[in-house]
């Protein structure tokens, strides 16, 4: 398991081994991989009195279009994303992606892993 901190080696070569174990909050998570589908959230316990909305699966996106008017559209498509190209052979939306949708090609702006929901700008 690796320990998302320091490095485990000095500047000279040598090896530094872990003082103590990882604390509950310095545990990492599987990352939400949010789908095209029905929608489908999960929450989870965050740090503090705070929980976490994570989309599974979502559907609909709110696209802001070139007038400033923002448009709640049907997702149809990953066409491209930019993190990981299998992503978009799996239909994977993450921040960055480029989604077709009911109001044509938008890119996505939020992280549905994290917010629960997929805000997008339109990209044409």
């Amino acid at each position: 398991m690796k320990y998302q901190g320091r490095s485990p080696r000095k500047r000279t070569g040598g090896r530094r081994r872990n003082f103590r174990k990882k604390k509950k909050y310095e545990l990492g998570r599987e990352p939400t991989e949010s789908r095209v589908g029905d929608p489908k959230r999960k929450t989870v316990d965050a740090h503090g009195n705070t929980e976490k909305v994570r989309a599974v699966e979502v559907d609909t996106a709110s696209v802001a279009t070139d007038d400033g008017e923002v448009v709640a559209a049907e997702i149809e498509d990953v066409a491209e994303n930019p993190s990981d190209p299998n992503y978009a052979r799996r239909n994977i939306i993450t921040k960055g992606a480029i989604i077709e949708t009911s109001e044509g090609r938008a890119r996505v702006t939020s992280r549905p892993g994290q917010d629960g929901q997929v805000n997008a700008v339109s990209v044409e």
